[in-house]
């Protein structure tokens, strides 16, 4: 999902930034000095580090035992964007013409867009109240529906890291045979008493983009604990090959010998960006532990305010995002009245997201899919500011943060 990172220099807090070390630069010259620039070695260390990660916590199988979720382990496998990873996914689970997929209207597009690419349609439940999460009741009221029949798979969106209740979202995707597929673009890491996010239902498609909790530049991966699942989605990943390029250039077998099985995708990572990631990888907690502490900074400022609502969280949220939301009723500006006081002095902001049912091709596509049948989420826009957030902010830069959002409501204040 896509951030706003635009005239970044000139501002005194920057929405985000990347945090590269040395280490970073170092593994990308290895790669580049190696001669292989493509998927490779480096894109299989990633995913298999990655995959050591999503497994490390064997006390989470007993809880996805308890609720009937599989326990085997989870698969990795890298790609070069979320949006190319939800396509594998969705397709690996039969999402195609004649089907469709439910997910939320607050979202970047490229999750419900992965779905028409497939020639699929999809159905969009409101977001709860008091989250920025897809309301399992209302997902169940679709499953219910004579629409209901054509559904593949139920996509949750873990709005700023920030977990959709997957239990109860599991429980009705088993009850009505459908799949789950996680889009976990906003949470790594994100450890909960069933499985990280993004390894919870059949499969999960994280981000690994410039704004993301860690970075490859552009790239993404997508988990599963389905062996057929994962079949399909790493023969999909690269023209439907039966052979990947690093096994055809490394084996004994002739380079020149392969079969393609199925009309497959281009959508693997190269070495170059996966050398970055296994770097990043090994920075993960780090990063975590300083968001956090600009989290608790934000927090203890915020909940003194009257018009603004902090955000909501939850067990295993990885704070990739902080969104503020605005008390209308305690102050005589609205929303992007806010945001540009906001920018005019310096602080990089954003807001997520625009629903979907703004955007033309969407309203145009779906007459009824307008702001008035989601109540919820165009309330949740319309309030909303999400304000810098990343690793290597200093505490100057989060007391700035706070030292505006203070003055513009105070100085608007009703």
């Amino acid at each position: 999902m896509g951030e706003n990172m635009s005239d970044a220099d000139s501002l005194k807090v920057p929405f985000s930034r990347p945090s590269i070390s040395e280490e970073e630069k170092k593994a990308v010259l290895e790669v580049l000095n190696s001669g292989w620039l493509t998927t490779g070695k480096y894109a299989l260390e990633f995913e298999k580090k990655f995959s050591e990660i999503m497994n490390s916590k064997p006390e989470m199988l007993d809880g996805r035992k308890e609720i009937g979720l599989s326990a085997e382990p989870v698969q990795s496998l890298a790609v070069n964007s979320n949006t190319s990873g939800m396509i594998l996914a969705m397709e690996a689970c039969g999402v195609g013409p004649g089907t469709a997929v439910i997910t939320t209207p607050y979202t970047f597009v490229s999750t419900a867009a992965c779905a028409r690419h497939l020639g699929a349609d999809v159905y969009f439940a409101d977001i709860e109240k008091e989250s920025y999460n897809i309301d399992p009741e209302k997902v169940e009221k679709i499953l219910i529906s004579p629409e209901g029949r054509n559904v593949k798979a139920i996509v949750p969106v873990h709005i700023a890291g920030n977990l959709c209740n997957m239990k109860e979202i599991c429980r009705i995707a088993k009850k009505y045979g459908v799949k789950v597929i996680e889009d976990a673009a906003h949470a790594f890491p994100s450890p909960t008493k069933i499985g990280y996010a993004g390894t919870i239902g059949d499969a999960g498609v994280f981000s690994f983009y410039v704004t993301k909790t860690i970075t490859t530049a552009e790239g993404g991966m997508v988990c599963t604990r389905d062996k057929k699942i994962a079949e399909r989605m790493t023969v999909m990943r690269l023209h439907g090959m039966d052979r990947t390029t690093w096994d055809r250039y490394t084996s004994p077998r002739a380079s020149w010998e392969y079969d393609i099985i199925a009309p497959g995708f281009k959508f693997n990572l190269p070495d170059i960006l996966a050398a970055i990631g296994v770097q990043q990888l090994k920075r993960a907690e780090d990063f975590y532990e300083r968001r956090i502490k600009i989290v608790k900074k934000y927090n203890e400022a915020f909940s003194r305010l009257d018009f603004i609502q902090t955000p909501p969280d939850g067990q295993g949220n990885a704070w990739h995002l902080y969104l503020i939301r605005i008390v209308p009723e305690k102050l005589k500006i609205n929303r992007n009245e806010f945001a540009k006081k906001l920018q005019e002095a310096g602080i990089g902001i954003s807001v997520h997201f625009i629903p979907l049912f703004y955007f033309t091709y969407w309203k145009t596509l779906y007459p009824d899919f307008t702001a008035e049948n989601f109540p919820e989420a165009a309330k949740r826009y319309s309030q909303t500011i999400s304000i810098p957030l990343w690793p290597d902010m200093t505490e100057e830069m989060a007391d700035l943060v706070i030292s505006e959002i203070t003055r513009t409501g105070q100085e608007n204040h009703v």
